[in-house]
């Protein structure tokens, strides 16, 4: 059983964010590092695979929603995808990146020290795309715990790119916000695990990360990407206002 787990999500192949983080001091000392999805639809997917990768076994990998996209988009499973720079992305990877990506689990359960048995996802742990939010309501919440082992007492996803912690069923819901692509402020958000739960803000030289991903992906719109993402003009309000639709809070009883 791990003491300490390191969770990062929604890296959205952004190298230096990553970078910045896995240089943690908490994250080098992680017993595991699990990556909740979303890897690598961005700017440097390949950059972002190949440093993953050469972590070797610390390292618990999850797809999310679009690292699928991805895969199926290369496979000619999908004809479009609807995140713009993800079609760029998905031509980058090789193919060992694809068999990778195919292998990968949509959830998983590790026990860690403290907190027990704890489900790692993307977005719920039936589906990679649903939606819930910090202040979805309590019927939602049942509705997305259906069918979960009664041990399972805490839950980590990711998805909608902000952190939060909150109790729903009497179950301990972690969400550590976006490494790559956050919303609402800046930084390159993650949490650790073990005994307790931090959310954690890595800061790192935005000004610079830009001018690099500017100079290094080929990405035809790579510097209103990286100036838009990386200062994360979307505030956590417009974010909330965009997805509360998806989470059925507008649902007729």
């Amino acid at each position: 059983m791990p003491n300490r787990v390191a969770v990062l999500s929604d890296i959205h192949g952004v190298l230096p964010a990553l970078e910045a983080v896995l240089a943690e001091p908490d994250v080098r000392a992680a017993d595991r590092i699990v990556l909740t999805g979303d890897i690598t639809a961005g700017p440097q997917p390949t950059q972002v695979l190949d440093l993953l990768t050469g972590l070797g076994d610390r390292v618990v990998w999850i797809s999310g929603n679009a690292d699928r996209e991805l895969l199926e988009h290369r496979r000619g499973q999908r004809d479009t995808i609807p995140d713009p720079i993800a079609p760029w992305a998905a031509a980058q990877l090789r193919e060992d990146h694809l068999d990778l990506l195919a292998s990968l689990p949509s959830s998983l359960s590790l026990s860690v020290s403290g907190l027990g048995k704890v489900l790692f996802c993307h977005a719920t742990p039936r589906d990679d795309e649903e939606v819930v939010l910090v202040d979805s309501r309590l019927d939602r919440w049942k509705d997305v715990f259906d069918g979960l082992d009664t041990d399972v007492r805490t839950v980590v996803c990711g998805h909608t790119h902000m952190p939060f912690v909150r109790l729903a069923h009497g179950r301990l819901v972690i969400n550590p916000g976006s490494i790559g692509m956050p919303y609402g402020r800046t930084g390159a958000h993650w949490a650790l695990l073990g005994p307790g739960v931090e959310l954690r803000t890595t800061h790192f030289d935005i000004e610079a990360a830009v001018t690099r991903l500017t100079r290094d992906s080929s990405y035809p719109e790579i510097a209103e990407w990286a100036d838009y993402f990386l200062h994360a003009r979307a505030t956590d309000a417009d974010a909330l206002a965009a997805f509360a639709p998806r989470d059925g809070r507008y649902d007729t009883p």
